[in-house]
Protein backbone atom coordinates (compact mmCIF):
# COMPACT_ATOMS: atom_id res chain seq x y z
CA UNK A 1 0.00 0.00 0.00
CA UNK A 2 1.49 3.40 -0.99
CA UNK A 3 2.49 5.56 1.97
CA UNK A 4 1.36 9.19 2.12
CA UNK A 5 3.95 11.84 1.31
CA UNK A 6 4.73 13.61 4.59
CA UNK A 7 7.30 15.99 3.08
CA UNK A 8 6.48 19.48 4.36
CA UNK A 9 5.26 21.89 1.71
CA UNK A 10 6.87 25.35 1.64
CA UNK A 11 4.67 28.16 2.88
CA UNK A 12 2.54 29.65 0.17
CA UNK A 13 2.56 26.56 -2.06
CA UNK A 14 0.06 23.84 -2.68
CA UNK A 15 0.51 20.59 -4.52
CA UNK A 16 -1.58 19.86 -7.58
CA UNK A 17 -1.63 16.79 -9.86
CA UNK A 18 0.70 18.74 -12.17
CA UNK A 19 3.07 19.86 -9.41
CA UNK A 20 3.42 22.86 -7.11
CA UNK A 21 1.22 25.86 -7.69
CA UNK A 22 0.58 29.18 -6.04
CA UNK A 23 -1.49 28.87 -2.90
CA UNK A 24 -4.87 30.61 -2.71
CA UNK A 25 -3.56 33.40 -0.49
CA UNK A 26 -1.15 34.42 -3.27
CA UNK A 27 -3.91 34.40 -5.84
CA UNK A 28 -6.33 36.32 -3.65
CA UNK A 29 -3.93 38.83 -2.10
CA UNK A 30 -2.30 41.02 -4.79
CA UNK A 31 0.14 42.39 -2.20
CA UNK A 32 1.70 38.93 -1.89
CA UNK A 33 3.08 39.05 -5.44
CA UNK A 34 5.33 41.59 -7.25
CA UNK A 35 3.62 44.36 -9.16
CA UNK A 36 5.61 43.70 -12.33
CA UNK A 37 3.75 41.06 -14.39
CA UNK A 38 6.98 39.35 -15.45
CA UNK A 39 8.18 39.04 -11.86
CA UNK A 40 4.78 37.61 -10.94
CA UNK A 41 5.12 35.17 -13.80
CA UNK A 42 8.43 33.79 -12.60
CA UNK A 43 7.44 33.73 -8.93
CA UNK A 44 5.59 30.51 -9.74
CA UNK A 45 7.53 27.40 -8.72
CA UNK A 46 9.43 25.66 -11.50
CA UNK A 47 8.97 28.36 -14.12
CA UNK A 48 12.50 29.73 -13.92
CA UNK A 49 14.06 26.30 -14.31
CA UNK A 50 12.08 25.20 -17.37
CA UNK A 51 12.46 28.64 -18.96
CA UNK A 52 16.25 28.59 -18.50
CA UNK A 53 16.51 25.15 -20.09
CA UNK A 54 14.24 26.13 -22.94
CA UNK A 55 16.19 29.31 -23.70
CA UNK A 56 19.43 27.32 -23.88
CA UNK A 57 17.72 24.88 -26.23
CA UNK A 58 16.15 27.63 -28.33
CA UNK A 59 19.33 29.65 -28.95
CA UNK A 60 20.71 27.06 -31.43
CA UNK A 61 17.62 27.50 -33.62
CA UNK A 62 19.25 30.70 -34.87
CA UNK A 63 22.64 28.99 -35.17
CA UNK A 64 22.13 25.77 -37.14
CA UNK A 65 21.22 27.35 -40.48
CA UNK A 66 23.95 29.99 -40.50
CA UNK A 67 26.53 27.46 -39.29
CA UNK A 68 25.60 25.00 -42.02
CA UNK A 69 25.78 27.65 -44.74
CA UNK A 70 29.22 28.86 -43.63
CA UNK A 71 30.50 25.31 -43.15
CA UNK A 72 29.28 23.93 -46.48
CA UNK A 73 30.06 27.01 -48.56
CA UNK A 74 33.60 27.10 -47.19
CA UNK A 75 34.24 23.43 -47.93
CA UNK A 76 32.51 23.10 -51.28
CA UNK A 77 32.75 26.69 -52.54
CA UNK A 78 29.05 26.93 -53.31
CA UNK A 79 26.45 29.01 -51.51
CA UNK A 80 23.83 27.47 -53.79
CA UNK A 81 24.66 24.02 -52.42
CA UNK A 82 24.65 25.34 -48.84
CA UNK A 83 21.26 26.94 -49.36
CA UNK A 84 19.83 23.81 -50.98
CA UNK A 85 20.97 21.60 -48.08
CA UNK A 86 19.46 23.89 -45.44
CA UNK A 87 16.28 24.21 -47.52
CA UNK A 88 16.02 20.42 -47.59
CA UNK A 89 16.18 20.31 -43.82
CA UNK A 90 13.46 22.97 -43.62
CA UNK A 91 11.23 21.15 -46.10
CA UNK A 92 11.51 17.78 -44.37
CA UNK A 93 11.12 19.41 -40.97
CA UNK A 94 7.84 20.96 -42.05
CA UNK A 95 6.49 17.42 -42.45
CA UNK A 96 8.10 15.77 -39.42
CA UNK A 97 7.52 18.70 -37.05
CA UNK A 98 3.75 18.24 -36.64
CA UNK A 99 4.20 14.47 -36.36
CA UNK A 100 6.73 14.86 -33.52
CA UNK A 101 4.44 17.38 -31.83
CA UNK A 102 1.59 14.86 -32.05
CA UNK A 103 3.78 12.30 -30.28
CA UNK A 104 4.64 14.92 -27.63
CA UNK A 105 0.93 15.48 -27.00
CA UNK A 106 0.30 11.74 -26.84
CA UNK A 107 3.24 10.57 -24.73
CA UNK A 108 4.60 13.68 -22.98
CA UNK A 109 7.32 16.23 -23.60
CA UNK A 110 10.23 14.50 -21.85
CA UNK A 111 9.54 11.09 -23.35
CA UNK A 112 9.61 12.35 -26.95
CA UNK A 113 11.69 15.53 -26.98
CA UNK A 114 14.87 14.00 -25.54
CA UNK A 115 15.30 11.16 -28.08
CA UNK A 116 14.17 13.39 -30.95
CA UNK A 117 16.75 16.00 -29.95
CA UNK A 118 19.51 13.41 -29.53
CA UNK A 119 18.80 12.08 -33.01
CA UNK A 120 18.86 15.59 -34.48
CA UNK A 121 22.16 16.41 -32.78
CA UNK A 122 23.64 13.13 -34.02
CA UNK A 123 22.62 14.14 -37.53
CA UNK A 124 24.32 17.52 -37.12
CA UNK A 125 27.54 15.80 -36.03
CA UNK A 126 27.39 13.45 -39.00
CA UNK A 127 26.79 16.40 -41.33
CA UNK A 128 29.80 18.23 -39.88
CA UNK A 129 31.91 15.10 -40.35
CA UNK A 130 30.72 14.71 -43.95
CA UNK A 131 31.60 18.32 -44.72
CA UNK A 132 35.00 18.03 -43.02
CA UNK A 133 35.84 14.93 -45.06
CA UNK A 134 34.41 16.43 -48.29
CA UNK A 135 31.87 13.63 -48.66
CA UNK A 136 29.79 13.36 -51.85
CA UNK A 137 27.05 15.96 -52.12
CA UNK A 138 24.30 13.35 -51.90
CA UNK A 139 25.53 12.43 -48.40
CA UNK A 140 24.83 16.00 -47.20
CA UNK A 141 21.27 15.92 -48.48
CA UNK A 142 20.63 12.43 -47.12
CA UNK A 143 21.98 13.27 -43.67
CA UNK A 144 20.05 16.51 -43.28
CA UNK A 145 16.84 14.88 -44.56
CA UNK A 146 16.77 11.74 -42.41
CA UNK A 147 17.71 13.57 -39.18
CA UNK A 148 15.18 16.43 -39.40
CA UNK A 149 13.45 15.55 -36.12
CA UNK A 150 13.90 18.83 -34.25
CA UNK A 151 11.13 19.24 -31.66
CA UNK A 152 9.39 22.59 -31.36
CA UNK A 153 11.03 23.84 -28.16
CA UNK A 154 9.22 27.16 -28.22
CA UNK A 155 5.89 25.41 -28.63
CA UNK A 156 6.60 23.09 -25.69
CA UNK A 157 7.42 26.07 -23.48
CA UNK A 158 4.21 27.84 -24.52
CA UNK A 159 2.28 24.64 -23.82
CA UNK A 160 3.63 24.63 -20.25
CA UNK A 161 2.54 28.21 -19.73
CA UNK A 162 -0.88 27.44 -21.21
CA UNK A 163 -1.28 24.56 -18.74
CA UNK A 164 0.00 26.43 -15.69
CA UNK A 165 -1.96 29.60 -16.44
CA UNK A 166 -5.13 28.09 -17.87
CA UNK A 167 -7.22 29.97 -15.29
CA UNK A 168 -5.35 33.27 -15.57
CA UNK A 169 -5.67 34.81 -19.07
CA UNK A 170 -3.81 37.99 -18.11
CA UNK A 171 -0.77 36.02 -16.94
CA UNK A 172 -0.95 33.79 -20.02
CA UNK A 173 -0.87 36.87 -22.23
CA UNK A 174 2.26 38.06 -20.40
CA UNK A 175 3.85 34.62 -20.79
CA UNK A 176 3.15 34.57 -24.53
CA UNK A 177 4.68 38.04 -24.86
CA UNK A 178 7.78 36.87 -23.01
CA UNK A 179 8.08 33.80 -25.25
CA UNK A 180 7.88 35.93 -28.39
CA UNK A 181 10.50 38.34 -27.04
CA UNK A 182 12.70 35.34 -26.24
CA UNK A 183 12.29 34.09 -29.82
CA UNK A 184 13.42 37.43 -31.19
CA UNK A 185 16.38 37.58 -28.80
CA UNK A 186 17.56 34.09 -29.74
CA UNK A 187 17.30 34.87 -33.45
CA UNK A 188 19.29 38.05 -32.85
CA UNK A 189 22.10 36.41 -30.91
CA UNK A 190 22.20 32.97 -32.54
CA UNK A 191 23.35 33.92 -36.06
CA UNK A 192 25.97 36.35 -34.71
CA UNK A 193 27.34 33.70 -32.32
CA UNK A 194 27.44 31.12 -35.09
CA UNK A 195 29.31 33.43 -37.45
CA UNK A 196 31.86 34.36 -34.79
CA UNK A 197 32.51 30.72 -33.84
CA UNK A 198 32.88 29.58 -37.45
CA UNK A 199 35.26 32.40 -38.35
CA UNK A 200 37.30 32.61 -35.13
CA UNK A 201 37.74 28.86 -34.51
CA UNK A 202 37.00 26.46 -37.38
CA UNK A 203 34.11 26.07 -39.87
CA UNK A 204 32.40 23.26 -37.93
CA UNK A 205 32.57 25.09 -34.57
CA UNK A 206 29.14 26.69 -34.96
CA UNK A 207 27.42 23.38 -35.67
CA UNK A 208 29.18 21.57 -32.82
CA UNK A 209 28.39 24.33 -30.31
CA UNK A 210 24.77 24.52 -31.44
CA UNK A 211 24.37 20.76 -31.02
CA UNK A 212 25.85 20.83 -27.51
CA UNK A 213 23.62 23.72 -26.44
CA UNK A 214 20.54 22.15 -27.97
CA UNK A 215 20.93 18.78 -26.27
CA UNK A 216 21.93 20.33 -22.93
CA UNK A 217 19.01 22.73 -22.95
CA UNK A 218 16.44 20.07 -23.81
CA UNK A 219 17.78 17.79 -21.06
CA UNK A 220 17.43 20.60 -18.49
CA UNK A 221 13.98 21.50 -19.81
CA UNK A 222 12.72 17.91 -19.84
CA UNK A 223 13.98 17.32 -16.30
CA UNK A 224 11.46 19.86 -14.94
CA UNK A 225 8.64 17.34 -14.65
CA UNK A 226 6.54 19.33 -12.14
CA UNK A 227 5.57 21.88 -14.80
CA UNK A 228 5.14 19.45 -17.69
CA UNK A 229 1.54 19.31 -18.94
CA UNK A 230 -0.09 15.97 -18.15
CA UNK A 231 -0.81 13.72 -21.08
CA UNK A 232 -4.44 14.28 -21.94
CA UNK A 233 -6.59 11.43 -23.23
CA UNK A 234 -6.89 11.41 -26.99
CA UNK A 235 -10.20 12.50 -28.43
CA UNK A 236 -11.93 11.69 -31.68
CA UNK A 237 -11.43 15.28 -32.86
CA UNK A 238 -8.72 14.27 -35.34
CA UNK A 239 -6.18 16.82 -36.50
CA UNK A 240 -6.24 20.36 -35.05
CA UNK A 241 -6.69 21.46 -38.67
CA UNK A 242 -10.35 20.51 -38.23
CA UNK A 243 -10.86 23.00 -35.41
CA UNK A 244 -13.17 25.83 -36.52
CA UNK A 245 -11.12 28.81 -37.67
CA UNK A 246 -7.79 26.96 -37.70
CA UNK A 247 -7.35 26.66 -41.48
CA UNK A 248 -7.88 30.39 -42.19
CA UNK A 249 -5.66 31.28 -39.24
CA UNK A 250 -2.85 29.13 -40.67
CA UNK A 251 -3.31 30.94 -43.98
CA UNK A 252 -2.77 34.21 -42.09
CA UNK A 253 0.40 32.75 -40.53
CA UNK A 254 1.58 31.73 -44.00
CA UNK A 255 1.21 35.27 -45.31
CA UNK A 256 2.82 36.68 -42.16
CA UNK A 257 5.81 34.39 -42.63
CA UNK A 258 6.22 35.80 -46.13
CA UNK A 259 6.64 39.23 -44.53
CA UNK A 260 9.60 38.03 -42.48
CA UNK A 261 11.25 35.99 -45.24
CA UNK A 262 11.03 38.69 -47.89
CA UNK A 263 12.17 41.48 -45.54
CA UNK A 264 15.31 39.54 -44.63
CA UNK A 265 16.34 38.86 -48.22
CA UNK A 266 15.58 42.28 -49.67
CA UNK A 267 17.37 44.00 -46.78
CA UNK A 268 20.48 41.87 -47.23
CA UNK A 269 20.41 42.52 -50.97
CA UNK A 270 19.87 46.26 -50.52
CA UNK A 271 22.62 46.80 -47.92
CA UNK A 272 24.99 44.20 -49.45
CA UNK A 273 27.88 44.47 -47.02
CA UNK A 274 29.18 43.55 -43.58
CA UNK A 275 26.72 45.90 -41.87
CA UNK A 276 23.73 44.09 -43.40
CA UNK A 277 23.42 41.71 -40.44
CA UNK A 278 23.43 44.38 -37.73
CA UNK A 279 21.01 46.53 -39.72
CA UNK A 280 18.63 43.61 -40.14
CA UNK A 281 18.96 42.73 -36.44
CA UNK A 282 17.33 46.06 -35.60
CA UNK A 283 14.02 44.65 -36.79
CA UNK A 284 14.30 41.82 -34.26
CA UNK A 285 15.36 44.34 -31.61
CA UNK A 286 12.25 46.42 -32.23
CA UNK A 287 10.09 43.31 -32.03
CA UNK A 288 11.74 42.16 -28.79
CA UNK A 289 11.16 45.55 -27.12
CA UNK A 290 7.57 45.75 -28.36
CA UNK A 291 6.88 42.22 -27.16
CA UNK A 292 8.01 42.97 -23.63
CA UNK A 293 5.91 46.15 -23.55
CA UNK A 294 2.93 44.29 -25.00
CA UNK A 295 3.18 41.78 -22.17
CA UNK A 296 2.34 44.56 -19.68
CA UNK A 297 -1.03 45.13 -21.37
CA UNK A 298 -4.04 43.56 -19.71
CA UNK A 299 -5.78 42.87 -22.99
CA UNK A 300 -4.53 41.73 -26.37
CA UNK A 301 -5.45 43.67 -29.47
CA UNK A 302 -7.51 42.01 -32.14
CA UNK A 303 -5.43 40.10 -34.65
CA UNK A 304 -6.67 42.18 -37.55
CA UNK A 305 -5.67 45.37 -35.68
CA UNK A 306 -2.15 43.99 -35.25
CA UNK A 307 -1.98 43.05 -38.92
CA UNK A 308 -3.23 46.48 -39.97
CA UNK A 309 -0.47 48.06 -37.87
CA UNK A 310 2.06 45.68 -39.41
CA UNK A 311 0.97 46.67 -42.92
CA UNK A 312 1.46 50.35 -42.11
CA UNK A 313 4.78 49.91 -40.30
CA UNK A 314 6.22 47.63 -42.99
CA UNK A 315 5.97 50.63 -45.31
CA UNK A 316 8.56 52.44 -43.21
CA UNK A 317 11.56 50.53 -44.64
CA UNK A 318 10.18 51.09 -48.14
CA UNK A 319 10.00 54.84 -47.60
CA UNK A 320 13.42 54.87 -45.93
CA UNK A 321 15.04 52.84 -48.72
CA UNK A 322 13.60 55.24 -51.28
CA UNK A 323 15.75 58.00 -49.76
CA UNK A 324 18.92 55.97 -50.21
CA UNK A 325 19.94 56.59 -46.59
CA UNK A 326 21.27 53.61 -44.65
CA UNK A 327 20.58 55.19 -41.21
CA UNK A 328 17.02 55.90 -42.35
CA UNK A 329 16.61 52.26 -43.39
CA UNK A 330 17.96 51.10 -40.03
CA UNK A 331 15.43 53.30 -38.24
CA UNK A 332 12.67 52.09 -40.54
CA UNK A 333 13.46 48.45 -39.75
CA UNK A 334 13.48 49.18 -36.02
CA UNK A 335 10.03 50.73 -36.26
CA UNK A 336 8.71 48.00 -38.56
CA UNK A 337 9.81 45.31 -36.13
CA UNK A 338 7.59 46.76 -33.42
CA UNK A 339 4.54 45.25 -35.12
CA UNK A 340 5.97 41.73 -35.20
CA UNK A 341 5.76 40.61 -31.58
CA UNK A 342 2.22 41.89 -30.87
CA UNK A 343 1.02 40.15 -34.03
CA UNK A 344 2.70 36.87 -33.15
CA UNK A 345 1.63 36.99 -29.49
CA UNK A 346 -1.99 37.56 -30.48
CA UNK A 347 -1.86 34.91 -33.19
CA UNK A 348 -0.29 32.29 -30.92
CA UNK A 349 -2.82 33.12 -28.22
CA UNK A 350 -5.57 32.43 -30.71
CA UNK A 351 -3.94 29.12 -31.66
CA UNK A 352 -4.04 28.14 -27.98
CA UNK A 353 -7.74 29.02 -27.78
CA UNK A 354 -8.69 27.13 -30.96
CA UNK A 355 -6.67 23.97 -30.30
CA UNK A 356 -7.96 21.23 -27.95
CA UNK A 357 -5.77 20.88 -24.84
CA UNK A 358 -4.80 17.34 -25.82
CA UNK A 359 -3.35 18.60 -29.12
CA UNK A 360 -1.77 21.89 -28.08
CA UNK A 361 1.81 21.06 -29.11
CA UNK A 362 0.62 19.86 -32.50
CA UNK A 363 -1.51 22.96 -33.02
CA UNK A 364 1.34 25.36 -32.27
CA UNK A 365 3.73 23.35 -34.42
CA UNK A 366 1.29 23.64 -37.31
CA UNK A 367 1.41 27.41 -36.83
CA UNK A 368 5.22 27.36 -36.87
CA UNK A 369 5.16 25.17 -39.98
CA UNK A 370 2.88 27.67 -41.73
CA UNK A 371 5.24 30.46 -40.72
CA UNK A 372 8.27 28.58 -42.06
CA UNK A 373 6.49 27.88 -45.33
CA UNK A 374 5.68 31.57 -45.60
CA UNK A 375 9.29 32.50 -44.80
CA UNK A 376 10.52 30.20 -47.57
CA UNK A 377 8.01 31.67 -50.02
CA UNK A 378 8.88 35.21 -49.00
CA UNK A 379 12.60 34.53 -49.30
CA UNK A 380 12.20 33.19 -52.83
CA UNK A 381 9.96 36.10 -53.85
CA UNK A 382 12.27 38.63 -52.24
CA UNK A 383 15.27 37.10 -53.99
CA UNK A 384 13.52 37.33 -57.35
CA UNK A 385 12.59 40.95 -56.66
CA UNK A 386 16.15 41.79 -55.68
CA UNK A 387 17.49 40.36 -58.95
CA UNK A 388 14.85 41.98 -61.18
CA UNK A 389 14.16 45.22 -59.33
CA UNK A 390 13.44 48.20 -61.61
CA UNK A 391 14.67 50.46 -58.78
CA UNK A 392 16.69 49.89 -55.59
CA UNK A 393 13.81 49.99 -53.12
CA UNK A 394 11.47 47.83 -55.22
CA UNK A 395 12.01 44.70 -53.10
CA UNK A 396 10.60 46.38 -50.01
CA UNK A 397 7.19 46.32 -51.68
CA UNK A 398 7.05 42.56 -51.08
CA UNK A 399 6.79 42.68 -47.25
CA UNK A 400 4.14 45.39 -47.46
CA UNK A 401 2.13 43.31 -49.93
CA UNK A 402 2.45 40.18 -47.79
CA UNK A 403 1.32 42.05 -44.66
CA UNK A 404 -1.65 43.50 -46.54
CA UNK A 405 -2.53 39.98 -47.73
CA UNK A 406 -2.45 38.67 -44.16
CA UNK A 407 -4.69 41.54 -43.04
CA UNK A 408 -7.13 40.89 -45.91
CA UNK A 409 -7.32 37.17 -45.11
CA UNK A 410 -7.94 37.88 -41.42
CA UNK A 411 -10.62 40.45 -42.18
CA UNK A 412 -12.36 38.30 -44.80
CA UNK A 413 -12.56 35.22 -42.58
CA UNK A 414 -13.23 37.04 -39.33
CA UNK A 415 -10.83 34.72 -37.52
CA UNK A 416 -9.23 37.59 -35.60
CA UNK A 417 -12.41 38.25 -33.64
CA UNK A 418 -11.64 35.14 -31.55
CA UNK A 419 -8.39 36.61 -30.23
CA UNK A 420 -9.84 39.01 -27.70
CA UNK A 421 -8.87 38.07 -24.16
CA UNK A 422 -11.19 39.27 -21.39
CA UNK A 423 -9.72 41.35 -18.60
CA UNK A 424 -9.96 40.18 -15.05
Amino acid sequence: MPQPDLTPTPAGLTLTPAGPALAPRYRDDPRALPANPYLRLFSRPGTRAFTAGNLIARLPMGMFGVSAVIMIAGAYGSYALAGAVTATNLAVGSVTGPLIARLVDRYGQARIAVPATAYTVLGSLVLALCVHERAPVWALFLTTAVTATTPNTGGMSRARWAHLLRDDPDALHTANAFEQAADELCYMIGPVLAAVLCSALFPEAGTLTAGLLFLSGVLVFAAQRSTEPPVAPRTAAGSPLRAPGMAPLLAVFLATGAVFGSMEVVTLAYVDGPVAGPVLALQAAGSCAAGLLYGHARRTARLRTCLAAMTVLMAMPLLAASTGSLPALAAGLLVAGMATAPTMVTGMGLIQRLTPASQLNEGMTLAVTALLAGIATGSATGGWAADHAPFAAFGFLIPVTAAATAFALCTATGVGRRAQVPTS
